[in-house]
């Protein structure tokens, strides 16, 4: 496979409008493992000479779906010394595998002050600037390009920048285009002058990165979706859209009897501080407005920030109490209530929980993405950023099809709640079309197959 060839489509790409009727009144718009009975066909193909594969990742859900697709690539060929080089960040989702002894970090790393979201805050973007971006960017680069003169193989996750440093190193190159999607531009009013730009082009990747993806070098292009594949193969981009990593390695566990008397709500605050226990103090109080007929349960799967503490703070300065939950089996740590309301803090149990949800509260991006694409409509209440505001939370509805909804209020966001919480027919319609924006689960085995199949061929 590689980047050069097919003729241009001839049917234009279809349009599809934003979001559903009813939630449009008054407001702007990880499954089960892929299977693993496959027997790796590849270890008598690979040379002694060519037995390393680095992965360059460039944000924290690139990191995840590297970390995915390494995996696969380690069961398929576990005689593949495997590297990987986070642009953005120190890692932390590969630590797991890094202490399991498959996989090892390699390169300079630096903590970024923005928390890897510099580019959405240009306050955040100087903060990264002066604790030594630059320096640090051009380390990587330096490090990327010795080692393809050592024999590497190198697969980019991500965007431009991962993609630029792979064509310079002068090695033979994959490319995983994790974050563009046509649906952003073809979904909606389509008339902001980002959307009549990339109606323009006939896609959401720039002239000089499909340029970089046509490079002779350039053996494989993985994007997220067939309309995205299909807008770059008119560029002459041999680009496919073999699955969607993120749906993989997510629970589909039936909901616990404990938690059945309960209308359920889903709340994702983000992943960075204090930003995001902004966006937790706003979701709750947000939640406290919608009118009850049945208690209402709001499980918090929570990571490495915000901390517990800061979460438990939080829920006491809103009037919220501890208390004890009888069902211990399913993750939970600690149980906070207020009224009719209970609040469950589970940290780590976003893949067992996410299918129990009727509803998601969700200012956040991957786990936002994860959550529609099992099926649950989700509702969200952008901020001030820097990880989420309310440009950004606008690209991701149109994205996903109107699944999840920006609300401009508290008062907003509550009414559509209540409205999706009584409506069963309408909450199936939503996360049928969630689900269909982001695809079936099985993605990383997909990507690992055709990696070994086309960059060690």
């Amino acid at each position: 496979m590689t980047g050069i060839g097919m003729k241009k489509g001839k049917k234009a790409a279809p349009r599809f409008e934003l979001g559903i009727k009813d939630l449009q009144s008054s407001a702007l718009p990880l499954g089960h493992a892929a299977p693993r009975e496959i027997v790796s066909p590849y270890p008598d193909r690979i040379s002694q000479a060519n037995q390393y594969l680095l992965v360059i990742s460039n944000g924290h859900g690139e990191d995840l779906i590297a970390l995915r697709v390494l995996d696969e690539i380690h069961r398929l060929q576990p005689g593949l010394t495997l590297e990987v080089l986070p642009l953005v960040g120190e890692g932390k989702a590969f630590q797991p595998a890094i202490s399991q002894g498959w996989l090892e970090m390699v390169g300079p790393s630096l903590r970024l002050p923005s928390g890897g979201f510099g580019n959405q805050s240009f306050r955040g973007l100087l903060a990264d600037i002066n604790a030594g971006l630059l320096w640090n960017t051009f380390k990587q680069w330096f490090y990327i390009c010795s080692k393809a003169s050592q024999l590497r193989t190198i697969v980019a996750v991500g965007d431009l920048l991962p993609l630029f440093f792979a064509w310079t190193s002068g090695a033979n190159f994959g490319f995983i285009g994790t974050p563009k999607s046509d649906y952003t531009w073809l979904s909606g009013p389509g008339s902001s002058f980002s959307d009549l730009y990339h109606r323009l082009k006939g896609t959401e990747w720039d002239p000089w990165e499909v340029a970089l993806m046509r490079s002779s070098r350039c053996k494989l292009v993985a994007v997220r979706d067939r309309l995205t594949a299909r807008g770059l193969k008119r560029y002459g981009v041999m680009a496919c859209a073999p699955g969607n990593p993120m749906m993989d390695g997510l629970k589909k566990l039936e909901c616990p009897s404990s938690l059945k008397p309960f209308r359920r709500l889903l709340l994702l605050c983000g992943s960075r501080s204090p930003e995001a226990l902004n966006n937790l103090n706003e979701l709750l109080i947000a939640s406290h407005l919608i009118e009850k007929h049945n208690p209402l349960a709001i499980l918090v799967p929570t990571g490495a920030e915000p901390d517990l503490n800061q979460i438990e703070t939080c829920l006491r300065n809103l009037g919220y109490k501890p208390c004890e939950f009888e069902d211990q089996l399913i993750g939970v740590k600690a149980c906070w209530y207020r009224d009719s309301c209970l609040v469950l803090l589970g940290p780590g149990q976003f893949s067992h929980w996410a299918n129990w949800a009727e509803v998601g509260l969700a200012n956040a991006g991957t786990a936002t993405e994860q959550l529609v694409g099992l099926g649950i409509p989700a509702l969200s209440l952008p901020g001030n950023g820097p990880q989420f505001k309310y440009d950004f939370a606008v690209r991701q509805s149109r994205l996903l099809g109107g699944a999840v909804v920006p609300c401009k209020s508290k008062t907003g966001l509550a009414r559509r709640a209540e409205f999706l919480l009584e409506n069963h027919s309408l909450r199936r319609q939503i996360g049928f079309i969630g689900a269909s924006r982001m695809g079936s689960e099985g993605g990383s085995l997909s990507l690992a197959s055709i990696i070994l199949n086309f960059l060690f061929d």
